[in-house]
């Protein structure tokens, strides 16, 4: 059908330049002017799909801008300089004005319709607005750190994120469906926060199946950061120029700096993967590697640190028993 009324109007715009060719004695360059114009006009219609509406609103309040700063500033000139001004004039209005576009293309992307009446109605353009993903909402931590006053302003919730919320809270397994509860209820929480909208929004991309790729190109359109704990949908979005809120990197940024040498307490709570090895876990989840501490097991020891090692999973914390790492730096001495 949209093939149809495309070749509608290409057959409208030869017919057109036919009748005007014939009205001013040139029929056969009139057709050519037609099929030319039949041309432009079809690729004019598929670069503005390709264009999100922000960008096209973006560019025109932009140059509109441009040349009204341009105007006021050539003002003062006129007065100074007494002179013919066309060709300064003109060379201002240019670099006004295509400064001026660049700057709304660039800052345009996140302009919605539902933006437009917000303006109208004094609340202004949104800005630095948040993508949810589907991980980080049956997560849970990130409605901990919106409580805590850490991140604050507009998070929006795809339809298509909802949908898999959704199906995740209806599934057969009783783990997942648990999980997809708990993703409505920390949504649920989220939105009865007083310094968080929550925006629903219905925007989706149907020729794109996955729901990552989704958010990558929502993101896109609406210039907006995803908040997430996928390392994978994290590579992929920086990858696209897309900003990235990991709360996996926020967690491992917040533990507390542990230095070699220094001294704690824990509690040795199985066996390690490596012979005669102990292991135990700090407060935070942090895994600790006790060495020759499998004879503590079901213990509370004194450990030195002897190294930390940091991975994309998180930290982990190698260390000894004080008294044998003691023993052993008293036959070093000696």
């Amino acid at each position: 059908m949209f093939l149809i009324l495309k070749l509608a109007v290409f057959a409208l715009f030869v017919v057109s330049g036919y009748f005007l060719g014939l009205h001013y004695g040139f029929e056969n360059y009139g057709i050519i002017f037609g099929v030319v114009l039949g041309i432009i006009a079809t690729y004019f219609d598929n670069l503005l799909r390709k264009i999100n509406f922000g960008t096209i609103i973006g560019g025109i309040m932009g140059i509109a801008l441009g040349l009204l700063f341009a105007t006021l500033f050539l003002v003062p000139m006129k007065l100074l300089m007494r002179e013919d001004m066309v060709v300064v004039s003109f060379a201002v209005k240019a670099v006004f004005g295509y400064g001026g576009m660049l700057i709304g293309l660039s800052r345009g992307k996140g302009i919605t319709i539902p933006g437009i009446f917000g303006l109208l109605s004094g609340k202004g353009f949104e800005e630095n607005l948040k993508i949810l993903d589907t991980s980080v909402i049956i997560d849970g931590r990130i409605a901990d750190v919106c409580e805590a006053g850490f991140i604050e302003g507009t998070f929006i919730v795809p339809q298509f994120i909802l949908q898999e919320l959704q199906y995740i809270a209806d599934s057969q397994d009783s783990t997942k469906r648990a999980r997809g509860r708990r993703g409505l209820d920390v949504l649920h929480k989220i939105q009865k926060m007083s310094n968080i909208t929550v925006r629903i929004v219905d925007e989706d991309f149907p020729k794109i199946r996955e729901v990552d790729a989704k958010l990558v190109a929502l993101g896109k359109l609406m210039n907006a950061k995803i908040i997430t704990n996928d390392f994978n949908l994290n590579k992929v979005a920086q990858l696209q120029g897309v900003s990235v809120l990991n709360i996996n990197e926020l967690a491992n940024s917040l533990k507390p700096v542990v230095l070699p040498g220094e001294t704690m307490r824990v509690f040795v709570l199985k066996e390690g993967k490596e012979y005669n090895q102990g292991v135990a876990y700090l407060d935070d989840g942090t895994m600790v590697v006790v060495e020759n501490g499998r004879k503590f097991m079901g213990k509370n020891i004194e450990v030195i640190v002897t190294s930390v090692l940091q991975t994309t999973a998180g930290r982990m914390i190698f260390s000894k028993a004080k008294e044998e790492y003691e023993k052993e730096e008293f036959r070093a001495v000696r």
